[in-house]
């Protein structure tokens, strides 16, 4: 699914119980349980984005026929409701850049993954985060906004010193970029959608979403390791 920033391809996904934190509105959870994982659970503190990700469940059921289990629930990455090293993989998508003690959600991560498992962490690149900051302060000053900008390699070591090991670097989506830098030009709020640019390269994004040309999808990989809206990491949690 090319809206996934974790890159489910690099990781051994079958037969696994997968734990997604932040889950969100569960693009990742659907995409983890489709590609091969036996279980998987979100967690999310937003309750209107875990009634969106159980109907997008139900949704994608319906026309594609069942998946294995998933399970939604409310919780803080602060705080998962899991006992220690209940999962092999845990993946966390552009959440720690709206979180305070980031290190403290990086530590509950090691916590519930199990040695010899994966961890997967993505945050906006620094370089286009910048632009947008400078372009527009609704950008990062709305309610749950992004707090932080991660200079590198600053996640990679904040993992690593809570007991990681680095395997893995990559981008991803980077004709999403700029998209934002576009928004934040028209003032960075949701008005900002109105203005035609902003449309223009929307729809873009859709027709590269629905219809995957050889195109734009050579492109973004070009672009994706200096330009990617994202900052892929995949970590192991070294076994005893």
């Amino acid at each position: 699914m090319s809206m996934d920033t974790i890159d489910f391809s690099r990781l051994p996904l079958a037969g696994q119980r997968v734990l997604d934190v932040g889950c969100g509105e569960g693009r990742h959870c659907l995409s983890a349980a489709y590609r091969g994982a036996a279980q998987v659970v979100g967690v999310d503190l937003a309750e209107k984005d875990l009634a969106t990700a159980r109907q997008r469940q139900q949704d994608f059921e319906s026309g594609h026929g069942a998946l294995p289990p998933i399970t939604f629930l409310k919780g803080s990455a602060l705080d998962l409701p899991f006992e220690d090293g209940s999962f092999d993989g845990v993946l966390c998508s552009e959440v720690l850049e709206h979180i305070f003690p980031y290190e403290a959600a990086i530590a509950e991560i090691v916590r519930v993954v199990r040695p010899g498992g994966w961890v997967a962490l993505s945050v906006p690149r620094a370089w286009p985060e910048k632009i947008c900051w400078a372009l527009s302060d609704a950008y990062h000053e709305a309610e749950g906004g992004h707090i932080r900008i991660f200079e590198e390699p600053t996640l990679q070591r904040a993992a690593e010193r809570a007991g990681l090991r680095f395997d893995e670097r990559y981008g991803a989506h980077a004709l999403h970029v700029p998209y934002w830098w576009l928004r934040c030009l028209f003032g960075g709020d949701d008005a900002a959608t109105d203005a035609w640019p902003v449309r223009l390269w929307h729809r873009l994004l859709l027709w590269d979403l629905l219809e995957a040309p050889p195109l734009t999808r050579t492109l973004e990989r070009w672009l994706n390791p200096v330009l990617g809206k994202s900052v892929v990491y995949h970590f192991r949690r070294p076994a005893p």
